[in-house]
């Protein structure tokens, strides 16, 4: 697996919108507008805030290049000369398209209601690329009306103004800094091929340790191997593991989606959730689906598959996303064209770098 982004995963502008057309014309220059009769946002603490770099919404390969070869002065000079010239879709657009589909349908459900995903533009950006950024969401007609463009400084700091339950980047640095802010952080990559997905149902995946769940139980199979990791998942059965970095993010996904079960919507929900883990079921799954149920979560499906390669399943699920916290895992995602995010956290990040 080829990898590029400041760490990424080499980039190609194919269609993962799940629709028929395609985004050749996304680098074709258009006059900068202003939508109008866009809904207003909701306000930070009633929403499910989702931070998202501006390097993960479209692709900024090309400019990154400029940024670290030439420096920042002939970066922003060519971003300016370029403003009216749309970004292409980066690994997160469909992602955000998903979430703005889900809103459809809750507004429509709830009018008043400010319980609605909010899509956040967090960059360190200097403020002269704003134009290019707003003309680009105008063109791929985006709502997105929150930016924070820091001008070099780290966004991480202003996550937690925003009530972030979920941030996005392609810088790995950052990316640890928010989840020891205790902000559920992973890092994106641009992919040399990618699904199409749905365009009306929101799929989200999870690993289970070291992302929905605690490291403890991978801590315990580094360490000792397999046998005694049954062991002690059998023994521990009845007690819950803690929360991993991601189990919020869950759990605001679980609140939106108990909207649409409310008005007898379950099988006609917009959001649809994955367990997908290297666990077996019969010697290992029972503490995982237990701790879900202790935390009153639920997860739509749940595979397990027992040490099996987790790219096939996925590019049966065609998730919008899917959250690993090992590499391998991400890039064999990303070979069968998911769109796989890394969380650089728990054991397995110290025995990668060992």
């Amino acid at each position: 697996m080829n990898l590029s982004n400041g760490k990424t995963l080499a980039a190609s502008g194919q269609n993962r919108n799940g629709t028929s057309g395609s985004w050749e014309d996304a680098g074709r220059v258009v006059k900068p507008s202003t939508p109008t009769r866009k809904p207003q946002p909701p306000k930070p603490e009633n929403a499910v805030t989702i931070a998202v770099s501006s390097r993960v919404l479209f692709n900024m390969e090309r400019e990154q290049q400029i940024y670290e070869q030439q420096g920042m002065e002939k970066y922003l000079k060519y971003q300016v000369e370029h403003e009216s010239e749309p970004f292409s879709p980066g690994p997160a657009f469909s992602f955000v398209k998903a979430l703005e589909a889900v809103n459809t349908r809750l507004r429509e459900l709830y009018p008043q209601s400010e319980e609605l995903f909010d899509v956040v533009l967090v960059t360190n950006n200097h403020a002269y690329v704003g134009l290019r950024l707003i003309n680009t969401i105008n063109h791929h007609h985006l709502f997105i009306e929150r930016f924070c463009m820091t001008g070099g400084n780290s966004p991480i700091g202003y996550l937690k103004a925003y009530h972030t339950n979920l941030y996005l980047s392609a810088d790995s640095a950052k990316v640890r800094e928010a989840l020891e802010e205790g902000i559920a952080a992973a890092t994106m990559f641009t992919q040399e091929k990618m699904k199409e997905v749905s365009e009306s149902q929101l799929r989200v995946a999870f690993d289970g340790d070291a992302v929905l769940f605690s490291d403890e139980s991978e801590r315990i199979f580094k360490a000792h191997g397999l046998d005694r990791f049954f062991e002690h998942e059998k023994t521990h059965e009845n007690k819950p593991l803690d929360h991993g970095p991601l189990k919020g993010f869950l759990e605001a996904l679980g609140k939106l989606q108990r909207k649409f079960f409310d008005k007898g919507l379950r099988m006609d929900c917009p959001i649809r959730t994955y367990l997908v883990t290297a666990r077996s079921a019969a010697s290992s799954g029972t503490r995982a689906l237990k701790t879900l149920r202790s935390w009153g979560l639920e997860i739509d499906e749940a595979l397990f598959l027992a040490g099996a390669p987790k790219g096939p399943m996925l590019e049966k699920i065609r998730p919008h996303i899917f959250y690993d916290d090992q590499m391998f895992h991400v890039e064999g995602a990303a070979e069968f064209g998911t769109v796989a995010c890394h969380v650089p956290y728990g054991i397995a990040q110290k025995v990668a770098m060992k």
